[in-house]
């Protein structure tokens, strides 16, 4: 117990006008004297405890070093944890349908995953910013080769990606299903905005490849992949269940935030906590997919597994560099000042979102076709896989490309 004893009052030192200094003799108790600051103050110094405490005088402040580093590891924890919350969450998804598939199966008795998609892109058109997509006018150029990648050269690929033999074949199929995809929802404008690249260029591309994709992807689909696998794709009736699921939540979320300030306002102030709410939303669909065939999964051999995420990673790298490829000869061909393929924060913005596929699109035209290229859980595994490593390979570089800009700046 801390307890405070009279001969541990500090005395109390007084300021004269003239700068001088006066301490109250030691052994006097101590009284209140007036002075140009105001009445003074005890301070009471506390004994040790018994049981062995710090003073508060030491480096600690009070804590031993053993709390201390506690302390430190636990807040090093919840900072990994809320940077890297999306994966986390649909690693966590994963597991607890390999582990317990009762409530995961429970959840899609009642069309749970139907209702998630929905609440993620209507927190989308929440979050979309109007007056940021304006800005990004000026790098039309590059915006537009950026959605032309997203929209068609990168589903041009599928069709070659199915001709790998592979088993299940469904894990093929999600992948080349995956190249199909329009970009990811936030990780790709996030990154962008790390790498101080222009962020309403990044938006307007995220934007318009998701609002476009609801009509180009059933015909991808239907062109790259159904007819290799022999099977006819209802792209009508996909057509219609992406207009219901993703088009209708984002204009509702959107005509929400400009019909009402404060709407928006409350949307800004928490943007981390809509955020989390939509990476939660979005991990229910793997936990459900996997619980529903559980048994299924767990037959494949972990070799497979390996191999489609390797597969996964080299889609990935192939399409980074592609990107940066195609805008390196782009910015040769322009002869009239700088071009702005050239410029970095253009350059980057396309190269990070171009190169990125979203994970919510594709969940939604799995759950949409039924089964008709296979078992939704064996094809929405190899790309939740691929969604997760494409955020980690585009984080390292974004790294090395910060690291870079430092040391040119201090080389300046």
């Amino acid at each position: 117990m801390v307890t405070h004893h009279l001969c541990l009052l500090r005395p109390t030192v007084l300021s004269a006008p003239f700068g001088l200094r006066t301490r109250v003799p030691h052994p006097r108790p101590p009284t209140v004297v007036a002075s140009f600051h105001g009445p003074t103050h005890l301070r009471l110094r506390p004994l040790r405890a018994a049981a062995g405490g710090s003073s508060p005088g030491g480096f600690d402040g009070g804590k031993r070093p053993e709390a201390a580093t506690s302390s430190s590891l636990g807040a090093a924890v919840v900072g990994f944890a809320r940077s890297n919350f999306l994966p986390l969450a649909l690693i966590t998804g994963v597991a607890l349908g390999l582990v317990d598939p009762t409530l995961g199966c429970l959840a899609h008795k009642y069309s749970l995953s139907k209702y998630s998609t929905f609440g993620i892109f209507l927190i989308s058109g929440l979050t979309l910013r109007t007056k940021e997509l304006g800005a990004a006018v000026e790098a039309w150029p590059a915006g537009l080769f950026g959605l032309a990648s997203i929209l068609l050269f990168t589903p041009f690929l599928a069709q070659f990606i199915t001709q790998i033999k592979f088993f299940p074949h469904e894990f093929i199929t999600g992948l080349a299903m995956f190249c199909c995809m329009p970009t990811t929802l936030s990780s790709g404008v996030t990154l962008t905005q790390l790498v101080g690249g222009n962020t309403a260029l990044a938006l307007a591309m995220t934007a318009i490849s998701n609002l476009l994709g609801i009509m180009i992807v059933p015909l991808s689909l239907a062109k790259y992949i159904g007819a290799g696998a022999g099977v006819s794709l209802p792209t009508e009736q996909l057509f219609k269940s992406l207009v219901t699921t993703l088009l209708i939540p984002i204009i509702l979320g959107k005509v929400a935030r400009e019909t009402s300030k404060g709407i928006a306002g409350f949307v800004d102030r928490n943007k981390k906590g809509f955020s989390v709410t939509s990476a939660i939303l979005l991990s229910l669909v793997p936990w459900i997919q996997v619980s529903r065939s559980r048994s299924l999964l767990l037959s494949v051999q972990p070799k497979a597994f390996a191999v489609v995420i390797t597969v996964g990673v080299l889609l990935h790298i192939a399409l980074f560099a592609f990107n940066a490829a195609a805008l390196q000869i782009l910015s040769s061909l322009e002869q009239r000042g700088e071009s702005v393929f050239a410029r970095n924060e253009y350059a980057r913005a396309v190269i990070l979102v171009a190169s990125q596929k979203t994970l919510p699109v594709l969940v939604a035209v799995v759950d949409q076709l039924g089964g008709a290229l296979g078992e939704s859980a064996l094809l929405v595994i190899p790309c939740v896989a691929a969604h997760i490593n494409q955020i980690i390979i585009d984080s390292i570089i974004v790294n090395w490309w910060r690291q870079r800009d430092q040391q040119f700046s201090n080389a300046k």
